[in-house]
């Protein structure tokens, strides 16, 4: 019998547990759901619900809830969504000195059991604690990035979408930058059908659009009240591990570690990406007009100023 893959889930809040079942739904493989001792029952119970949801679809995917994290040793896939989430009024930056203690400690862990894995990291503020996860753990810059762009990208289609009438499916759009208030959806290089996005909204209302995606996160915080956005965010850490595990080649928008492209050495950074069997296997440079490169560079300087407040 083939050996089935094996993705490690750290975290099993409300994004692990819905990554759980996703993994499930598409077959990727057997999934172990992690986290602290304090809540350890309401995980395996999550892990067994899925099961037992898993036999009515007549899923083989097998998952297990656990507290111990030599139960992920081994995985092919680590997703690491451990952290507390945003509370209303909070940015993702006021999370530093709360998640930063916890990503250490993840990372000692990944280095520990699953040094091999293709980790990619949720947890907010995500640009500085993937930085900090790649650091402890000393994992290859290929076999670890952020998931943000993929999510960002997907909130702005939604808003074009719903503003023209149109189908998502036919919605073009990418989001670089770091993942905060200064994201860059890059308007010129969006398209609905082949047809450039600015010749179909008037400038404001596209303005509008942009800074509601860089805002998406916040608006579903104030509408939860209790935490932050679950469906979406793992929908899009899913697509990106089956990207790995697939072989299948995506380029999506993900926070990869850079080394001289966009003028960015040594960050991670929002960028295209080829995500296949060998991690983070190619970046691609747009050619940006003046006015992106400076708002290229401001989601950057933004990014830096976080990542110096891990004091790493």
């Amino acid at each position: 019998m083939a050996r089935k893959n094996k993705i490690a889930v750290v975290g099993a809040g409300n994004i692990g547990g819905n990554i759980g079942l996703l993994c499930a739904e598409r077959r990727l493989g057997d999934v172990v759901l992690y986290d602290i001792p304090q809540v350890e029952n309401p995980v395996k119970g999550k892990a067994l619900d899925i099961n037992q949801l898993n036999a009515v679809r007549g899923l083989d995917s097998r998952l297990t809830g656990t507290s111990n994290y030599a139960d992920c040793a081994g995985a092919d896939v680590v997703i690491v969504t451990a952290g507390r989430p945003r509370k209303p009024g909070m940015s993702r930056d006021d999370l530093i000195n709360t998640n930063l203690g916890i990503i250490k400690d993840v990372a000692e862990n990944v280095k520990k059991y699953t040094p091999d894995a293709f980790v990619i990291v949720i947890s907010n503020p995500l640009d500085a604690m993937v930085y900090a996860l790649h650091k402890v753990a000393g994992l290859k810059d290929n076999m670890i990035c952020g998931m943000a762009g993929v999510l960002d990208s997907a909130r702005f289609r939604f808003f074009v979408a719903e503003a023209l009438h149109v189908s998502l499916e036919d919605v073009h759009a990418v989001v670089l930058g770091g993942h905060g208030d200064d994201m860059v959806p890059l308007t010129r290089l969006c398209s609905v059908g082949g047809v450039p996005l600015e010749n179909l909204l008037p400038a404001d209302k596209l303005a509008a659009i942009v800074e509601r995606t860089r805002k998406g996160g916040g608006e579903l915080v104030s509408l939860y009240g209790t935490g932050s956005a679950y469906f979406a965010p793992a929908e899009s850490a899913v697509a990106m591990a089956e990207s790995y595990l697939l072989d299948r080649k995506r380029v999506l928008p993900v926070a990869a570690r850079l080394h001289g492209e966009y003028g960015i050495d040594g960050y991670f950074f929002g960028v295209p990406a080829r995500i296949g069997a060998g991690g983070v296997e190619k970046v691609y440079e747009i050619p940006l007009n003046e006015t992106e490169k400076a708002a290229l560079q401001k989601s950057y300087e933004a990014v830096k100023s976080t990542v110096a407040a891990c004091n790493m």
